[in-house]
């Protein structure tokens, strides 16, 4: 999920470049929701394996 939220921060990046700025705000809010989704489900895995592994010692 985090290689889209990049794929999509470089796609805006070049539309910023070349002017489009539409396209470029969308690529950036989907860029943006994608990296805040990869960190929370980041988050809950980290948490799961903490658990987890104070259950199994």
């Amino acid at each position: 999920m985090l290689k889209w939220a990049l794929i999509f921060a470089v796609i805006a990046i070049v539309a910023a470049l070349l002017g489009f700025a539409g396209i470029a705000g969308a690529a950036a809010g989907i860029a943006k929701i994608l990296a805040i989704v990869a960190v929370v489900v980041f988050l809950a895995f980290l948490v799961l394996g903490f658990t987890a592994a104070k259950k199994i010692t």
